[in-house]
């Protein structure tokens, strides 16, 4: 199988590391050092050679080392498929990112084109028990992954939405305003549900077919209390009939924003909210596996994950399963602990990078084991 990996990526003045480097073969990576160190912030910065705001869902500008930095650049060698790229993504002032591929200008969401990067955090835990936007949010990611121009049909469902949500606040009555907007939020919000609804898919027959040590989760999607409509012209309608409970409420009441993922735990039918907290770890693990073993065989290579802190909820049993399943899917994961005992049944099969702080400073100091 072809492979997709960073054998390089280098820092410059993001986050706490001021410059950094990181030499890489393939492996998994192991990333370990006390608390507030900057390992996290080296899983961000690789998260952002995908489309989106990265694992931290924060903004370009946030991501400069203070005070001495107004803006910030990370550089990478990927390998991709049977392809070397050169990678360069900056931002200068606080401005919009900015990427390129192979020494060429390129819009964000072409990295989705030639990277697949999937992450796990410890801010996702609650994913289950918090609101439904986390989910939505997640469930997202693991399209794009799938089909990356998913995030061409977000952007303009959502620009759309706000212009009609403005509309609605000023009690603007006149049809003629909406239907522009309508017809845009119903053709954009009718690929992003089909798009959801073939992921899912992917996950339930990734899930069917491997042996893991995880637990099978049941995915479904909910398409809110109004429901999804079946077509772009329905749902052009439903919205033209819906105006005036939108107008009452000041916002659009149908449509894929509203829409909520459900998980059950397979084997015990019990829902995912139900679950105890290292239950619903593990069906997260669960998720993120069956998606790079999706991914490995839809793009034709394995996903880059980004896996924060996930040794230190898992007993050592789950913790060797997972370490098992990466190597055999032959992905490189990009780990992190506190400690380099976490990693140990790993061995030879993964590089050890230790990062400290001195002064400030996040210091980078690579090994074998």
């Amino acid at each position: 199988m072809a492979s997709l990996a960073l054998s390089e990526l280098k820092l410059s003045h993001f986050r706490s590391h001021k410059h950094a480097r990181i030499d890489a073969d393939g492996r998994p990576v192991v990333l370990y050092g006390p608390n507030g160190a900057g390992k996290t912030n080296i899983l961000e910065a690789v998260s952002l050679f995908s489309p989106g705001r990265g694992l931290r869902h924060a903004s370009a500008a946030d991501m400069a080392r203070r005070p001495e930095s107004l803006g910030w650049k990370l550089s990478g060698v990927l390998h991709s498929l049977h392809q070397i790229h050169e990678i360069d993504i900056t931002c200068q002032e606080g401005g919009a990112r900015q990427v390129r591929i192979d020494e060429k200008a390129a819009p964000q969401l072409a990295l989705g084109r030639i990277a697949r990067v999937l992450w796990l955090v410890p801010s996702m835990d609650r994913l289950w028990i918090e609101g439904a936007e986390g989910r939505r949010r997640f469930l997202d990611r693991i399209t794009m992954s799938f089909t990356p121009a998913h995030g061409d049909a977000t952007l303009a469902y959502d620009k759309a939405m706000r212009e009609r949500n403005r509309l609605l606040k000023d009690m603007v009555r006149d049809p003629h305003w909406y239907r522009a907007l309508e017809t845009q939020m119903a053709e954009a919000g009718a690929v992003i549900h089909a798009n959801r609804q073939a992921a899912l898919v992917h996950l339930a027959a990734a899930q069917d077919q491997a042996e893991t040590a995880f637990p099978t989760a049941t995915l479904d999607l909910i398409a809110g209390d109004a429901g999804m409509p079946e077509t772009s012209d329905d749902f052009c309608a439903a919205l033209a009939d819906n105006r005036p409970r939108d107008m009452a409420a000041g916002r659009s009441l149908i449509g894929p924003h509203r829409a909520d993922l459900f998980a059950t735990y397979a084997a015990k039918d019990v829902p995912a909210r139900d679950c105890s907290t290292g239950e619903q770890k593990a069906l997260l693990v669960s998720l993120i596996l069956a998606n790079a073993r999706a991914l490995a065989r839809d793009f034709g290579a394995p996903p880059l994950l980004l896996l924060d802190e996930v040794a230190a909820h898992l007993d050592a049993d789950r913790r060797g399963a997972l370490y098992h399943e990466i190597t055999a899917l032959g992905a490189q994961a990009w780990m992190t602990g506190t400690e380099m005992t976490l990693f140990d049944t790993l061995g030879d099969a993964a590089m050890y990078v230790k990062i400290t702080e001195i002064d400030g400073l996040s210091q980078v100091a690579q090994h074998d084991a």
